[in-house]
């Protein structure tokens, strides 16, 4: 058995005290809005009988742009923004604005708005399809009434701090409430879906949802359509870059926490690899994930370089501090997927 960097991490009591007024908003589901009620992707026929994809092969890793992600430098939101309708689902604080191109985007708030810009970066370089996401440092958003839950973030005048905004485009296209579950779908056992998994646990986003999930709190698995192809991916990386775990231990966007934690990432590798990670469903992201998929998933995340981290943390909101923190976390856990990488690359028949 090889035994990598154990670590055991302990969060205070302050934590847990500052818990307990959310027992009651906890105790009941999340109300959805106005939307239609979820459905799975195998209640639709042109998605379950369909061309499924959940990645393709990001070429030249080293060479992208962190800075702007997937959407570019071209598609940068563009002020001024006038209010369309505040989003009341999932549960971060959102509102949904038209920039000055007509584009239409969706602004969250709260702690889940810098780790939502950088943990997409990630996943987009290494292969799999995110939304264009954006960090706003600061913002005047014009029209604004009748906000609920985003009011603490936006003033009378329209004045916010820290937003992300995603963009809705029609090309590809976000399929609304359609989700699928993280062991039941095309992927199932491929290096593909399971390096998706790993991409979740590397970045401590312990907000696994799926389907399962979708009717009472939201599920952040979704699919997208470009043309006769679905395209299943993650649409919000929001509950990362703190402490994984379950309600008492977990955290969002605190940096100094996800390198402590990084010490655990991987606990040891016998006949299977034993993770640290704890989230919302522990066993779907840990189980069947195979040295031979660290293997394969460290041929494009291994080619991150440390300017591309640092540029994506920066347009992310990140201090200074955050970012040495959070890259030295990202050190810690590739260089452990590299060992069991390697473990593989050791055990694989000789041809």
């Amino acid at each position: 058995m090889c035994e990598l960097a154990p670590c055991v991490h302990f969060t205070g009591l302050v934590r847990w005290l500052i818990s307990l007024p959310l027992l009651a908003t906890m105790a009941a589901p999340t109300v959805l809005g106005d939307d239609p009620a979820p459905r799975s992707y195998t209640q639709i026929p042109e998605i379950a009988n369909g061309q499924s994809i959940i990645w393709h092969d990001p070429g030249a890793v080293e060479q992208l742009d962190f800075r702007y992600g997937i959407g570019g430098q071209n598609e940068v939101p563009a002020p001024p923004f006038v209010f369309d309708k505040e989003d009341t689902t999932g549960t971060a604080p959102k509102v949904q604005v038209k920039d000055a191109n007509g584009r239409t985007w969706v602004i969250k708030f709260g702690h889940e708005a810098k780790p939502d810009v950088f943990g997409s970066r990630l996943a987009w370089a290494v292969g799999y399809w995110t939304e264009a996401n954006y960090f706003v440092p600061q913002g005047v958003i014009q029209g604004v009434k009748h906000l609920t839950r985003a009011h603490q973030y936006v003033d009378g005048s329209g004045r916010f701090k820290e937003g992300r905004f995603q963009l809705r485009s029609d090309d590809p296209k976000y399929i609304e409430n359609v989700n699928w579950d993280w062991d039941k779908n095309p992927f199932a056992g491929m290096p593909q879906l399971n390096g998706l998994k790993i991409m979740m646990m590397l970045v401590s986003n312990w907000d696994d949802k799926d389907y399962r999930d979708a009717a009472t709190r939201g599920g952040n698995t979704a699919i997208y359509q470009q043309g006769g192809k679905y395209i299943f991916f993650i649409d919000d990386w929001g509950a990362s870059f703190g402490n994984w775990g379950k309600v008492f231990t977990r955290s969002k966007w605190n940096c100094r926490e996800y390198l402590d934690e990084s010490r655990d990432f991987v606990k040891g590798v016998n006949m299977d690899i034993q993770w640290g990670y704890v989230g919302q469903h522990t066993g779907l992201m840990t189980q069947g994930v195979r040295p031979s998929d660290v293997q394969w998933l460290m041929q494009y995340l291994g080619r991150i370089t440390d300017e591309q981290l640092k540029a994506g943390l920066e347009s992310s909101g990140a201090s200074p501090e955050e970012t040495q923190n959070c890259i030295e976390g990202l050190h810690l856990r590739i260089g452990q997927l590299r060992t069991v990488g390697s473990m593989a690359v050791a055990s694989a028949p000789a041809h």
